[in-house]
């Protein structure tokens, strides 16, 4: 399920989001907007994880998770 929403955008960032569209990496402006929206979604739990983590220490059953990770290409 979806819902529409209309948001305001500086000029800059509208150009930009049909570069993006009009070089074909992206199909539409929506699909240029959900991605950015979701990588940003996956940034915060990432801060928030991390911040957990420097609170309460590295857990000793994931100690060597974090250098393999480290070494895993990751593609968008």
């Amino acid at each position: 399920m979806s819902k529409q929403i209309a948001v305001r955008l500086p000029d800059d960032l509208v150009e930009f989001v049909d570069e993006v569209v009009g070089s074909g990496q992206q199909g539409s402006r929506a699909a240029v907007v959900t991605r950015a929206l979701e990588r940003e979604r996956r940034r915060m739990v990432a801060m928030r994880d991390a911040e957990i983590l420097a609170a309460t220490g590295p857990d000793p059953e994931l100690e060597g998770l974090a250098g393999y990770a480290a070494g895993v290409r990751v593609e968008d």
